[in-house]
């Protein structure tokens, strides 16, 4: 791992982008369960990776919302 950065969504980590040794490819380390299921996923670009946990955030708490309501 040569750098990392931490992904948070209005005040809750969910996780972090670990950059590769290959210094391009991205990797997820998921630390809340409703991204888990994009734990190790590779991505070549930072901000796919972003954008894909934060819908990935989003969705699955509003699916929560619902099923409480």
């Amino acid at each position: 791992m040569f750098e990392s950065r931490i992904i948070e969504i209005n005040g809750t980590f969910v996780g972090a982008i670990i950059l590769e040794e290959d210094r391009r490819t991205r990797r997820f380390y998921a630390a809340h369960e409703s991204v888990q299921s994009l734990h190790n996923k590779r991505y070549p670009s930072g901000q796919d990776l972003r954008t894909s946990v934060i819908r990935k955030f989003k969705t699955t708490l509003e699916q929560y919302n619902q099923n409480i309501a």
